[in-house]
């Protein structure tokens, strides 16, 4: 490929992309997040994960523009985001806490978002509420909160968005419409480009759907990886003996978590080490079988570790 053509391709990615470099945002005194960076290529779904309150309602907002970030910056396209009309039009927020005016139905939002979004497309909306099975006439602040979620989907993606920012966006909704939605989300971006962020503190609602994820923790993101590259980055084993075990045959391996129930352990540890490997040989277990960790089990792991002894609390 001549140097041109790939000067080409760059600019075009370029234009499409998110960046976060070294994102912090502070309230006052306090932190809500400190030197954040990531990237959102085109044509990819990145998934934001942590516990609620970690900070990922304020990086999504910061991104948004809704904020301004107090050090870094968050581009789009290789733009600015904050205080950037431009950029705000190619871009759709879903945040949390929804809110709809008093009487707006979908009717008049889709004709409200039609005015400011220049790429807005008629035909995606009444094809999306079809799809949802929502009345446009009806007043949105009349709707569940689940068909007030679903309202927000359908004007997003029918702005046709090159970057979408959605915060805990499948909360309220049923199973079979979190389904429906993320084949939205999936044939969105894959059709037209798209960058889009994720955010959620459940799992389960993300595993399928993202292709990439980062974990905020205490203020700081603490990963960042591929899905593919999860199951590489932990190793899971059960080491069965013929004899009882304790923490104590284990003290010279380096474990990120060890549960034991008499014969049986069941190690987790950081990449997927030989040397450590070596050192449970080494002790003779008579089984060893290794699982991939899902990412439930990866979250729960990078953590911080909170062991509270469960039994002296109701002393």
């Amino acid at each position: 490929m001549s140097l041109l053509k790939l000067l080409k391709k760059f600019t075009k990615e370029m234009t499409k992309m998110i960046e976060f470099k070294n994102v912090t945002k502070k309230f006052d005194n306090f932190v809500a997040v400190e030197n954040i960076s990531f990237t959102v290529e085109p044509s990819s779904i990145y998934g934001l994960i942590g516990y609620n309150g970690a900070g990922k309602t304020t990086l999504l907002k910061t991104a948004a523009g809704i904020y301004e970030a107090d050090g870094g910056d968050v581009l789009m396209g290789g733009q600015y985001t904050f205080d950037n009309d431009d950029i705000r039009k190619d871009l759709f927020y879903i945040p949390d806490d929804l809110y709809f005016p008093m009487n707006v139905s979908l009717k008049s939002m889709a004709k409200f978002y039609a005015d400011y979004y220049p790429n807005f497309s008629y035909k995606t909306y009444e094809n999306l509420t079809e799809v949802f099975g929502l009345d446009p006439k009806a007043k949105i602040r009349g709707f569940s909160k689940g068909m007030q979620r679903q309202s927000e989907i359908i004007l997003g993606l029918a702005t046709k968005p090159k970057y979408l920012l959605l915060d805990e966006t499948f909360d309220g909704l049923d199973p079979q419409k979190k389904e429906i939605t993320k084949k939205l989300f999936m044939e969105y971006i894959a059709e037209n480009e798209a960058s889009l962020v994720i955010s959620s503190h459940n799992l389960s609602e993300l595993s399928n759907l993202c292709d990439h994820v980062g974990l905020i923790n205490g203020r700081h993101l603490t990963m960042d990886c591929s899905v593919d590259d999860i199951s590489q980055n932990y190793s899971k084993l059960r080491l069965i003996f013929n004899r009882d075990v304790s923490e104590n045959d284990f003290r010279n391996i380096n474990y990120k978590s060890l549960d034991i129930d008499g014969k049986i352990a069941m190690i987790i540890f950081e990449g997927n080490s030989k040397e450590e490997k070596e050192k449970l040989n080494a002790l003779l277990p008579v089984a060893i079988d290794e699982y991939q960790l899902t990412m439930e089990e990866v979250f729960l792991n990078e953590m911080e570790d909170k062991k509270y002894d469960i039994t002296k609390i109701f002393e």
